[in-house]
């Protein structure tokens, strides 16, 4: 049930001996002290068994989530639009005006993302992502009734702002409202809502394909309009973040909010759970170390941003950005918005076959991300990380060498043709088992309170920079080198598995308030006797010690 890792309790000068123990206390959590001082806790089991232990949470996830459909929603929809039969009539576009139509919503969303790191700290989680929903609604309404290309790329940069917030915001609030030992399955499931938007969105542009005139294209453009009301509307009745409130220094609201995240099922709220304390004055000191910011100057604005970039929170800005940077260049976006034109490129032919074939990578990463739900705070970050790279990278390497031996001459190389597809359908589903959930689990919990808003936000932006990239310059690579496109994507991956092994931290079942210890930072160690001073004043030491002397011990 335990989590592998162990946070240092301040040493007490009047009495520093612990005696090792496991505590299984009376709410059904439990918690490990051993000799040093170290402890580590747990509400419940990882994996499934934990998910629906607390159903509540489970749901509010969920939920959240729906800002994760938008995103997929869009990747998914828009391969079928590009090569339905009335918008290419009406406004036949060359590769870059495709990729410029394409990548320009991808532009809205990485200063949609930016924006979002202030509106988090300014209007709330929950208000944010209200906010965002009624920018990405009007953008989807700007799309479904274009008159002109142009007015059709501006519903897009609109609705991009919308998603590239969204994509911000749901991450950062599942996150904060996780337990320790299933906050990797919470937070990826926004990868869930984003593979299961790309399968809606492909499916329904696939069966609208044959209506007549632009109702082909405008009602899968349109229909999309309604997660983002229901978000909106619903993102009020979701609990609000504590750990916001405890940095908005309502602390009396932020237990209450915890105890019932944590206690759904109690018929009367408990904010004395010896469990329910210690992760509240976890998040208290971590509020107190946090720098004030939300509501200062310019000045203090742009400082709490360069802060990201300080010595002491370089090495976790990085961290997010990078993973963000080696997601998209894994090639999987360049896979959902050009899915047709890349399994063209192996040789097959025909709207129909190249468009089920597009449609069922994505119901394959869809059914990937699945088992990284159930198994992520067991098996951990790194470990996916790096197997993923390997075969993603090994897939995209022998589809460049078999597109380049056997291009111009499918029809005599059809084994070379279904080898490729399958390895399509390899690199889709390694993907979805590590960095496309993963990435959105680390950028959301390796930021501490202080920064945390601001850090998801502009590793959420490299998400979307990169993604920006991919769209604009996807149809001209393959029209230059098909076999040279997979390579490039194929040099990412073994580049990104280089990558995992060195600079990436393992933080399953580690609480937000302590990730800072598994970093071995400056702001560690600068900051511990500061850390130690507010843990004895604010009484968190006092607790463990009540807990360790207690007489249930087991």
């Amino acid at each position: 049930m335990m989590s592998r890792h162990y946070t240092q309790l301040p040493s007490d000068d009047a009495d520093s001996s612990w005696a090792a123990q496991t505590k299984y206390l009376p709410g059904g959590g439990s918690l490990v002290i051993d000799t040093t001082g170290k402890y580590t806790y747990a509400y419940g089991p990882p994996g499934l068994k934990g998910l629906f232990q607390n159903s509540f949470a489970l749901r509010c996830s969920l939920f959240a989530s729906l800002g994760g459909l938008t995103f997929g929603y869009d990747q998914g929809v828009i391969a079928n639009v590009l090569v339905m039969k009335d918008f290419v009539a009406r406004w036949p576009i060359g590769p870059w005006e495709k990729g410029l139509m394409t990548a320009v919503l991808e532009l809205g969303a990485l200063i949609g993302a930016l924006t979002a790191g202030i509106m988090a700290d300014r209007l709330s989680r929950r208000g944010s992502i209200c906010f965002a929903c009624v920018i990405f609604c009007i953008g989807s309404a700007f799309q479904c009734f274009a008159s002109s290309i142009s007015t059709l790329t501006i519903g897009r940069a609109i609705g991009g702002f919308g998603i590239g917030a969204l994509s911000m915001l749901s991450p950062l609030y599942i996150g904060e409202i996780g337990a320790p030992e299933s906050r990797g399955a919470l937070l990826a499931l926004e990868q869930l809502g984003i593979v299961f938007g790309v399968v809606i969105g492909f499916w329904f542009g696939f069966l609208t394909r044959s209506l007549p005139g632009s109702s082909s294209w405008r009602l899968p453009l349109g229909i999309q309009i309604l997660p983002g009301v229901l978000l909106g509307a619903g993102c009020f009745f979701l609990p609000p973040s504590p750990r916001f409130l405890v940095h908005q220094g309502k602390n009396a609201e932020a237990l209450h909010a915890l105890a019932r995240l944590r206690f759904p099922r109690a018929t009367e709220i408990n904010v004395e759970d010896p469990l329910l304390r210690l992760e509240f004055l976890e998040m208290q000191v971590d509020a107190a170390l946090a720098l004030p910011s939300g509501k200062g100057t310019l000045v203090s604005e742009v400082f709490s941003w360069g802060q990201l970039f300080d010595h002491k929170y370089r090495r976790r800005t990085l961290v997010g950005i990078a993973i963000m940077f080696w997601q998209q260049w894994s090639g999987i976006n360049a896979l959902l918005y050009y899915g047709p034109s890349l399994i063209e490129s192996i040789g097959f032919t025909g709207d129909s076959v190249v468009l089920i074939g597009s449609g069922f990578i994505n119901i394959t990463q869809f059914l990937a991300v699945i088992p990284t739900i159930l198994y992520i705070d067991r098996i951990g970050r790194k470990p996916l990380l790096f197997g993923g790279a390997v075969v993603m990278g090994s897939s995209h390497t022998l589809i460049s060498l078999l597109v380049w031996t056997s291009s111009g001459n499918w029809a005599s190389h059809r084994i070379s043709a279904w080898v490729s597809l399958s390895c399509m359908y390899l690199f889709t589903a390694s993907y979805g088992v590590s960095y496309g959930p993963i990435a959105w689990v680390l950028t959301s919990e390796v930021f501490p309170l202080s920064v945390r808003s601001r850090g998801v936000a502009i590793s959420t932006a490299s998400n979307w920079l990169n993604n920006f990239l991919i769209g604009l310059v996807t149809p001209a690579m393959l029209e230059i080198s098909a076999a040279g496109t997979y390579f490039v994507f194929a040099f990412a991956c073994f580049a990104a598995c280089i990558w995992s092994i060195l600079a990436v931290p393992e933080t399953a079942g580690v609480s937000l308030e302590e990730i800072d210890k598994i970093f071995n930072s400056s702001a560690g160690r600068d900051e511990e006797e500061r850390r130690a001073s507010i843990e004895r004043r604010l009484g968190l030491h006092h607790l463990l010690r009540h807990l360790a002397e207690g007489e249930d011990e087991e």
